[in-house]
């Protein structure tokens, strides 16, 4: 039986590699059937808000969603439609995994996850401003937000992921040298799940800025990362660096009930509709999408034939320094596949 899944192509490149990925899934014998709805600056256009009720309708009824990259428009209610999807579904586990495909990096080998709390931290958008001195905007004031529940949800989560996945270390990175409440928590947090896990798991606690001159010093210390909000989201594209940029790194976003797979790069509006985006970050979140609905075998059969494809140089997108067309590189893909 096939799993139904919301598909949002997204903007700018958006539809083109949401066309490339489906295009192999299928070849591929993915069991899936799509669901295409809308969601972006392209969604005010045809439906008068960039993430319509039917779009959450859509992914509530699913569970399941992949969506290609999103732009937020100016002047909207929604600081981001990314993260009005993460709120909407409590989505509270960004799984982000990093994995060296093309050659000729700084690293060769690089095979790292990092597990990032999605809802909480600076990005709850608790902030205001203060006025003095007749000036109403003369300080700015932001709350950064840490519960137990959610510090303990999505530790437990990241060392959930290391036994399932067989990864042998998890390390917390933090703030709590300075932050003694906020970050504070969460390493208390971090500890003592640690202790419930100890006899298959290994843990340590960094400083998040030393874990940031590791990760570009000698990031083979590490195996799995786990941290609050916005560290994760900076540390993550950090990550991404490492393996070639974004256009290779993938991004599941998970809660108890719902998950969306994302492509984690921009819409990048000045070159959609030429046919020259690499779908290669999509198509690897669309693998996390296969792991995630119990089709493994199909997402390690894509993995392997996306390696083989660039590995090879059978085909390379123009980011990758080759010339190849999104079509016919998702051909080439769909010609490795064993």
């Amino acid at each position: 039986m096939s799993n139904i899944i919301t598909v949002i192509p997204g903007d700018g490149i958006g539809p083109e590699v949401a066309e490339a990925v489906l295009d192999i899934l299928n070849e591929a014998g993915a069991s899936l059937d799509y669901e295409h709805r809308s969601a972006g600056v392209g969604a005010v256009a045809t439906h008068g808000s960039p993430l319509p009720q039917e779009t959450v309708d859509s992914i509530e009824r699913n569970r399941v969603a992949l969506k290609g990259p999103l732009a937020t428009p100016s002047g909207s209610g929604f600081r981001s439609v990314n993260v009005a999807i993460r709120k909407t579904f409590d989505l509270f586990a960004n799984v982000r995994p990093v994995r060296t495909i093309l050659p000729g990096g700084r690293y060769d080998d690089i095979d790292l996850v990092l597990i990032r709390e999605n809802t909480e931290g600076l990005y709850v958008g608790v902030e205001h401003f203060i006025g003095m001195d007749r000036d109403p905007k003369a300080a700015a004031e932001s709350v950064m937000i840490t519960t137990r529940y959610g510090s303990e949800r999505i530790v437990r989560f990241a060392f959930d992921y290391a036994v399932a996945n067989g990864r042998g270390k998890v390390t917390l990175a933090h703030k709590a040298n300075i932050l003694k409440h906020t970050q504070g928590l969460f390493l208390d947090v971090g500890k003592r799940i640690a202790a419930d896990y100890a006899d298959r798991v290994a843990f340590e606690d960094r400083i998040i800025d030393a874990t940031a001159m590791y990760l570009v010093l000698d990031p083979y210390r590490f195996d799995l990362l786990v941290m609050e909000n916005m560290f994760g989201d900076i540390l993550s594209d950090l990550m991404a660096g490492l393996v070639g940029g974004l256009g290779f790194a993938p991004a599941g976003n998970i809660g108890e009930g719902h998950a969306v797979f994302e492509a984690v790069h921009g819409s990048a509006p000045d070159i959609a509709g030429q046919g020259v985006a690499n779908p290669t970050g999509l198509l690897l979140s669309a693998c996390l999408l296969l792991d995630h609905v119990g089709q493994e075998d199909v997402a390690a059969r894509i993995r392997t034939a996306v390696t083989s494809v660039i590995r090879s140089a059978a085909a390379r997108t123009r980011d990758m320094g080759g010339t190849d067309t999104t079509a016919s590189f998702a051909a080439a893909v769909k010609g490795a596949l064993a």
